[in-house]
């Protein structure tokens, strides 16, 4: 159960809007302010998705597998989110004052900053991406 409680977390930690309309506030809501009225954080640890299974402890191989989905889950379900639309339809653009993850593969996924947009950078399409 501690492995599929640590996934909850992950899955708990996802932003889900501001937490106010104050354009400096960067701190989202997430599933766990109404879990737990506060944020999920997670504490690094060394990473064992590469190390062989007969060299670690029962403990150890559970952190592996935590980090085996947060992998994952950085891979299939943002990139998911990235491709969704893609092409297919138009959606809504990117704007000064919406809210963004900065993603940091040094860093565990709740972990990563918040940040605004404050400037847009179009392409010779006008295009923002």
């Amino acid at each position: 159960t501690t492995l599929l409680t640590q996934i909850e977390a992950v899955l708990n930690s996802r932003p889900l809007s501001p937490l106010s309309t104050d354009p400096n506030d960067v701190n989202p809501l997430t599933p766990a302010h109404f879990l737990i009225g506060r944020s999920l954080v997670a504490i690094a640890d060394h990473n064992l998705v590469e190390a062989p299974n007969n060299r670690l402890n029962h403990y150890q191989q559970l952190q592996a597998m935590v980090q085996h989905f947060w992998k994952r889950w950085q891979k299939e379900y943002l990139h998911g989110l990235q491709m969704r639309n893609k092409w297919r339809k138009p959606t809504t653009p990117i704007k000064v004052g919406d809210l963004v993850t900065i993603v940091d593969d040094n860093l565990p996924t709740c972990t990563w900053k918040m940040g605004r947009v404050i400037q847009l950078h179009p392409g010779k399409d006008n295009e923002v991406r």
